[in-house]
């Protein structure tokens, strides 16, 4: 790929890091591409499809959970934080990805859950095998109230209380999630000094970084106190929960993990540290950047992601992004992912034109992007069957909730049996959408696709330094739309209604649009959009 060196090792020597002005792609390991024919997507399969990933221009990869994992919920229990899920792969395997990844100038970065184990992890079992167990305290356990009822009225984010009674020993134990997914205890020193061997393992490996889930709760108030009751003020999803989060997440002491993690992650220059931290107001999120970079590389936007598609919406929450974060932290913008709908339905409802717009401003705000696998293809969600729902979510609450399955589905690399992500006649772990209308193969041969537009876009955010390092300032529209400048040479627009966006006062030419026969129109004075449309201009 023209522009791209490829990379021995995951540090970094120049002023800005890698991930600055790349591109991330997440991939689910289990819906991308199946080698061994059990239905099953495998790190095989992703080493396979590399050169897909060099050909598209991203330059990292984010990879859902490889370590051992009973799958409870899919990777997101970790039974062994250093050996390999068999389903997905060896050890061997992980090493000749980061080669290949690195021939192709490719970082890879991984999934790291701290917050909770599997039941099954050797740690638990140990833990709960009695009080006086050296490894008790590696667990939040606690007394029955006086009621013999759960210690306090914390709730799991996958419905019911969080703690879980534990017969033998008579003490419940703590789980943000599911039963099977005890929560760590984060003020125990052995935990720490344990996830530092961990961090340090991965990243001797040749990992680039990780993505860190739910790093916002992995610390909880010491002394156990009742969450207070949500108010009708509160977002949506905690009045769903009926008690605002003060307690089980979200405490100040979480910031001395990750500092330690950051100082960890130093040694090896480059490392990418990236939270998944679902807060909010927005000065809450921009503290897990820190105090002088000494914290999260990237701190994922929630409130962004979870936003409609509507120009005031997105700009305002933009907008308190840019003033609350600290001077040189950086963005980072994702439309989709393996827990969200995708960008393709949330966003655009399935419609071409809104999917196209919405890769426009993913991709062209300042900061780093994440495309989730199919987001290049503007693959959307697929409906699963109640019978062949995987998820915890979906099998508990259906038809009340689908869960996430939707979004998880396999990708689909060309039309026919197999779809190209397992052999003809191997039914996949969850099933296609409409291979016809929607697959990489047929995109690929078709320079109107939405797959080379957005290979367009990322070729052009790689040569043109205002689009992946520009500073972002918003500008005056009439009508439906948003405008902002990257840097000083180049201003997007973009039309996010059914009416007209006009932009006064620009001239030069249209780069790049999302009517492709706009690309290299003049603009004199002004540009003026119809409808769902959008366009990345030149100044003269």
């Amino acid at each position: 790929m023209p522009g791209r060196d490829p990379v021995s090792a995951p540090g970094d020597t120049g002023a800005a890091p890698w991930w600055r002005s790349g591109v991330l792609y997440q991939v689910y390991i289990r819906s991308f591409a199946d080698t061994d024919g059990d239905g099953v997507g495998d790190l095989p399969g992703v080493i396979d499809r590399l050169d897909h990933l060099e050909w598209l221009g991203v330059d990292g990869v984010w990879l859902s959970p490889i370590t051992c994992s009973p799958n409870a919920d899919w990777g997101y229990d970790v039974s062994d934080y250093v050996a390999i899920e068999p389903s997905l792969g060896t050890s061997e395997d992980v090493d000749r990805l980061l080669a290949e990844a690195g021939r192709r100038g490719l970082r890879v970065v991984m999934d790291l859950v701290p917050n909770h184990t599997s039941e099954q992890h050797a740690w638990f079992v140990e833990s709960r095998s009695s009080r006086q167990s050296g490894r008790r305290d590696w667990y939040v356990w606690a007394d029955p109230a006086p009621d013999g009822g759960p210690p306090n009225n914390w709730v799991s984010s996958f419905g019911g209380p969080a703690w879980t009674f534990d017969e033998a020993s008579g003490q419940y134990y703590l789980h943000n999630h599911l039963r099977q997914q005890p929560d760590l205890n984060w003020w125990s020193d052995d935990v720490r000094d344990e996830f530092d061997r961990i961090v340090t393992y991965w990243l001797d490996r040749g990992m680039a970084g990780f993505r860190i889930d739910v790093c916002n709760i992995i610390i909880k108030d010491a002394l156990l106190r009742d969450n207070p009751p949500a108010t009708e003020d509160d977002p949506l999803d905690v009045q769903l929960f009926g008690q605002r989060p003060v307690y089980n997440g979200n405490r100040p002491e979480v910031h001395e993990v990750i500092r330690r993690w950051r100082r960890l992650a130093d040694r090896h220059p480059g490392t990418l540290l990236m939270g998944e931290t679902p807060v909010e107001p927005m000065a809450a999120l921009a503290a897990y950047y820190g105090d002088g970079h000494d914290e999260l590389d990237l701190a994922i936007d929630f409130p962004f992601i979870s936003a409609p598609l509507e120009a005031p919406v997105m700009r305002s929450l933009v907008g308190d992004l840019e003033r609350a974060l600290p001077d040189e932290a950086w963005p980072v913008w994702t439309g989709s992912n393996h827990d969200m709908s995708r960008l393709a339905t949330r966003w655009a409802g399935g419609d071409p034109d809104r999917t196209r717009v919405a890769l426009v401003l993913l991709l062209c705000l300042r900061g780093t992007p994440v495309l989730y696998q199919g987001d290049e293809i503007g693959l959307g969600d697929t409906d699963v069957p109640p019978d062949r729902l995987k998820d915890p979510l979906g099998v508990a609450y259906w038809p009340a909730y689908a869960g996430r399955d939707g979004m998880r589905t396999p990708m689909p690399w060309r039309d026919g049996p197999g779809g190209g992500f397992t052999a003809p006649g191997v039914e996949p772990w969850l099933p296609f959408g409409d291979l016809t209308a929607c697959n990489v193969a047929d995109q690929r041969a078709d320079p109107g696709s939405v797959l080379h537009f957005v290979r367009d876009l990322l070729a052009l955010r790689r040569q043109i330094p205002d689009l992946h390092a520009g500073a972002y300032r918003p500008l005056e529209v009439d009508g439906d739309g948003w405008a902002w400048q990257r840097g000083d040479d180049h201003v997007v627009v973009v039309g996010m209604g059914e009416g007209t966006t006009v932009l006064d006062g620009v001239s030069g030419a249209v780069i790049i649009g999302t009517d492709r026969r706009r690309d290299g129109e003049p603009v004199h004075g002004r540009v003026t959009l119809h409808g769902w449309e959008a366009v990345v201009m030149g100044l003269d």
